[in-house]
């Protein structure tokens, strides 16, 4: 007789970022990457991207839209660690530059379904003077910035804030 395994079961991802509003800004394109603790493990899919740039809708929304496709699959053996996607936007500043507009992160719905979620967006503060002047936002290090294990960074919400669509489905 064999010993049974640990039983995993799967969480498939798959929706859009659909839109943003950055009032101050035009011209902006998204990355995403997701976080997850360590017993998950993506099986499918893409964990990560980067969208194409847009421009402001002509509407009076003004409304950045990208409608930018994720679908990934991962599987785990337990709920710990449940995957957040990250958003950073960029755009370019008065330079020509890419500079980051915002990042926010969201965990994925807990329930199977279709859901909306509006990501509140933050910028890290500039610590130079020279940065505030150029108005250059602090960079993150890493493509993919690190979340705190509740879920959220120490920033409250901005008017900054794009629109994810995600459609979860889980399978055990």
């Amino acid at each position: 007789m064999t010993a049974a395994g640990p039983s995993v079961f799967l969480l498939m991802v798959n929706g859009q970022v659909e839109s943003a509003q950055f009032p101050e800004y035009d011209d902006l394109y998204c990355k995403y990457c997701f976080v997850y603790g360590q017993d998950w493990a993506p099986t499918a899919g893409l964990e990560e991207g980067i969208s194409q740039i847009t421009s402001k809708s002509q509407d009076v929304r003004r409304v950045l839209v990208w409608n930018f496709p994720i679908d990934v699959t991962f599987k785990s053996t337990n709920p710990y660690g449940w995957p957040q996607i990250v958003l950073s936007v960029y755009g370019p500043d008065v330079f020509g530059n890419d500079v980051v507009r915002g990042y926010g992160a969201v965990h994925v719905p807990f329930s199977p379904g279709r859901h909306k979620r509006t990501i509140p967006m933050f910028v890290p503060e500039s610590t130079s003077k020279l940065q505030k002047f150029t108005s250059q936002a602090e960079d993150l290090l890493t493509p993919c910035p690190p979340v705190h294990p509740a879920g959220s960074w120490d920033a409250g919400p901005s008017t900054q804030t794009p629109r994810w669509w995600p459609r979860v489905k889980a399978e055990k």
